[in-house]
């Protein structure tokens, strides 16, 4: 999947081929609320300041998976192998025929005119990562600039970074002035009590400020024993699910799901897609639920006008 100017990273994992039929039926209308595209880099080149060269995944690849696992729609989100030229997510959106909205990773210098752009293309949000193995740190004064622009387009703030990292992000998370959608729950330690300090203090944040959401997704980058969504595997990433379930429970109505294709960085094993689509109802148990988080919530944080 190398294109001639990029080779990849040395040990990627290429995305799944020929992933099962899940056994769970999605409810009608379902959204995968967090996957991306890569490239493909002879056409959209990766970024120089990147810290991973990817394998090639395309959008024709990424919609021909949407409607062979059942969903209905997506939200692509900028994948930091390009840093912050948008122009593959972008155009993904516009070759969607509507089924498709984007987060984007902007710098302090984009124009009002740029980010009107990328709102007609379909962005309805902003990426700050606070990984610090994935991406260069960016000041808060100019992630904060940023968020109070993107505010009045109805844009929303997507964070992500590690749960060891909640405490000192604190007053900066809750300074944010959008709704904020933290990526795969903070990245908890499932290793630890899903009744700890470190995941209590996740849960405080969440409820304390009803603006934030969450993505109960990415149990393949968060489990330490598995099993894994592989040959079949229908009970996979256990020890992932209480903390999932837990958050999906409290707050139904603040939460999000989505495959993460084509599974960036992953360095222990690529899952099959159709299985991890039979992972949700172990974490959402029930129809209304399931309706919440795989419809519900995602149309109206990203379709609001259809709602």
């Amino acid at each position: 999947m190398d294109t001639p100017a990029f080779t990849k990273t040395p040990g990627w994992l290429d995305w799944y081929n020929g992933p099962a039929k899940p056994k769970f039926k999605l409810p009608a209308g379902a959204v995968d609320a967090h996957c991306h595209v890569f490239g493909p880099g002879a056409e959209f080149p990766y970024a120089p300041e990147r810290k991973y060269t990817p394998c090639d995944a395309s959008k024709q690849q990424l919609y021909a998976l949407r409607d062979h696992l059942g969903f209905a729609r997506n939200v692509v989100v900028q994948a930091t192998c390009h840093g912050a030229d948008n122009r593959a997510m972008v155009d993904a959106l516009v070759n969607s025929n509507g089924k498709a909205r984007g987060v984007a990773t902007v710098k302090r210098s984009v124009t009002d005119e740029e980010l009107q752009a990328m709102h007609a293309a379909g962005v309805r949000g902003v990426r700050f990562n606070f990984v610090k193995r994935l991406v260069d740190f960016t000041p808060k004064d100019e992630l904060l600039e940023i968020a109070s622009r993107i505010a009045p387009l109805g844009w929303h703030v997507v964070i992500y970074f590690e749960a060891v990292d909640l405490p000192e992000l604190w007053d900066f998370f809750t300074a944010l002035p959008t709704t904020v959608v933290v990526d795969h729950m903070g990245r908890p330690d499932v290793s630890k009590p899903v009744d700890g300090p470190e995941f209590a203090l996740f849960e405080k944040f969440m409820r304390e400020h009803k603006n934030v959401w969450s993505k109960v997704s990415c149990p393949e980058r968060l489990s330490v024993t598995g099993p894994k969504a592989l040959n079949g595997e229908q009970n996979a990433y256990q020890d992932v699910i209480p903390f999932a379930r837990r958050i999906v429970e409290q707050f139904p109505d603040r939460v999000l799901w989505g495959t993460d294709w084509p599974h960036p960085n992953l360095k222990d094993h690529m899952p099959d897609d159709g299985l991890l689509v039979d992972f949700i109802p172990h974490i959402a148990t029930t129809p209304e639920l399931q309706q919440k988080l795989l419809v519900d919530n995602p149309m109206r944080l990203y379709w609001p006008e259809e709602k």
